[in-house]
């Protein structure tokens, strides 16, 4: 009884500290803007900022073009 407890407890420790340990990243900025193009296609570009937990900043662009 009491070693299947503690062992539910060191388990769920692990999935608690594994995340807090390693961070996440937070969402400065975002951006979307989609476009119709004139041959019937869409044009979707996506802008994100953001900020890494040891302080970096990170800027993505994402384009995509979807066909109807």
């Amino acid at each position: 009884m009491l070693k299947s407890k503690l062992s539910a407890i060191v388990m769920s420790a692990m999935f608690v500290g594994i995340p807090a340990m390693v961070g996440c990243d937070r969402e400065i900025a975002s951006e979307t803007k989609v476009k119709d193009r004139p041959d019937g296609s869409t044009k979707v570009e996506e802008k994100k900022v953001v900020e890494k937990p040891d302080g970096s900043i990170e800027k993505t662009t994402e384009k995509k073009t979807v066909d109807r």
